[in-house]
């Protein structure tokens, strides 16, 4: 009888999984954004980093409750104390805190938080993400919002219909790295293009922005233009405009038109006077194939490149549904405004804290299975990097199986290599390969029958 392998495990440490975790956030970086905000002189037992960590806890475990939270964190109080000393909350202080301190002040964190995080390891903030065309070497922007539903009978604040209430997350996502790199946590009762003037107001000369036709402003597109902003859209319906050169003579390809235009009508050619490129181009949506029109500022570009430019602007659907699908943006512990702002905004904390983990940790699946696998040991002392090594790829790609497990039909089954030894069996080893299975390559003998 051979020997069973003992099967490995995790290496042990001192500090829990999700302490681990919390401490990924700076030193009294919670503190010193609380004094900043006037946080910390109301908070008495209860302090800023407390708050923060029970927040991340509740966001991590899909708390149901204020209870939920309080009851788990005190029953674990003792490696809850190794996160830099974070306390257990009361209900009533937990309740107090999400309702009455700033949440600007969560939106602060983030944003030095994901500094912080890259400044550390600058290949996290660098190029990383696979989907993005080579061709561009500048930062490519993706912009769009996501409504969150919330219950239009107890939160009258967010309503934005007769029986309907929903905030709104609008985003702007560096393609290059696939992190966010500007955010507005509103209502969901204004347009889209209200906010594209704050959501684009810091890209760089030469960037590239791409967005849906929601955010269409020719006033704030002119802006672009005049500050060597590129960017590229889609095409409204309802546009006039007058084709002034055309620069494809017939359809090529996946490539139908290729137009300089100019447009038509006063209200709109007097907030965009200049001119303006339209691709109409055919591209695979769902599994179909459907006719779209691209709008740019970029005159140089091949007619492709534009089309695969927007493209890739469908990677902002991929990071709003990793959000909602792992995080808990969907049942919220509070119900005015400013507690599902403290949120939605640790909601993005632990999302670059657990991005930062499997990207230092060599993590090549998704994140929801790295999420999954983190939260299955969240008071588990063991070590974040043994854990990714045994339980995922982060050691290397495993080895592929030289023969294929699978059967073949009598006189089908692939030729066997003459370097590799053939077995002979026994006449009852054949008579016992033939009882299992008669059409199937023998994974005992190696011989086909």
């Amino acid at each position: 009888m051979s020997r069973k392998t003992k099967a490995r495990k995790p290496a042990r440490t001192s500090l829990s999984v999700f302490a681990q975790l919390c401490n990924l956030i700076p030193p009294h970086l919670a503190s010193k954004i609380a004094r900043r905000f006037g946080v910390d002189k109301r908070a008495r037992t209860f302090s800023p980093w407390s708050h923060l960590v029970a927040l991340l806890y509740a966001q991590f475990t899909h708390a149901l409750s204020l209870n939920d939270v309080c009851d788990a964190l005190r029953n674990h109080e003792a490696k809850l104390s190794l996160a830099r000393h974070a306390t257990p909350p009361s209900k009533n202080a937990l309740s107090h805190a999400n309702r009455e301190r700033d949440a600007a002040m969560a939106e602060a964190l983030f944003w030095e938080t994901l500094d912080h995080l890259t400044g550390t390891c600058p290949r996290f903030g660098g190029r990383t993400f696979k989907g993005m065309p080579r061709r561009f070497k500048r930062a490519v922007h993706a912009v769009d919002s996501s409504t969150i539903r919330l219950a239009a009978s107890c939160i009258d604040w967010a309503r934005h219909r007769r029986r309907k209430a929903a905030a709104k997350l609008h985003l702007r996502l560096n393609l290059q790295c696939f992190l966010p790199a500007f955010a507005i946590v509103d209502t969901a009762a204004h347009n889209d293009n209200r906010r594209a003037r704050e959501l684009l107001a810091g890209l760089d000369a030469g960037e590239i922005a791409v967005f849906d036709k929601a955010y269409v402003d020719f006033e704030h597109l002119w802006d672009l233009t005049g500050r060597e902003v590129f960017w590229v859209t889609r095409a409204k319906d309802n546009m006039r405009y007058r084709v002034t050169k055309r620069l494809l003579k017939k359809p090529a390809g996946r490539i139908l038109r290729d137009d300089l235009i100019s447009l038509s009508v006063a209200a709109t050619g007097g907030k965009y006077p200049g001119v303006l490129r339209l691709v109409r181009a055919v591209v695979e949506v769902d599994g179909k194939e459907r006719e779209m029109e691209f709008l740019t500022n970029n005159l140089e570009w091949a007619a492709s490149s534009i089309a695969e430019l927007y493209k890739s602007r469908w990677q902002i659907e991929v990071f709003f549904k990793e959000l909602k699908q792992t995080l808990q943006l969907c049942d919220f512990l509070g119900q005015n405004k400013n507690a599902i702002q403290w949120q939605v905004w640790t909601a993005l904390i632990l999302y670059v804290l657990i991005r930062f983990l499997a990207f230092c940790n060599g993590w090549r699946h998704g994140f929801k299975r790295f999420f999954c696998l983190l939260r299955s040991c969240v008071w588990d002392c063991v070590s974040i990097p043994s854990l990714a090594t045994l339980c995922g790829t982060a050691g290397g790609i495993p080895a592929m199986r030289a023969a294929p497990e699978q059967a073949y039909l009598p006189g089908f089954a692939p030729p066997r290599t003459a370097s590799r030894p053939r077995h002979t069996p026994s006449v009852g080893q054949q008579a016992g390969c033939q009882a299992r299975t008669r059409q199937a390559d023998c994974r005992k003998c190696a011989i086909a029958f």
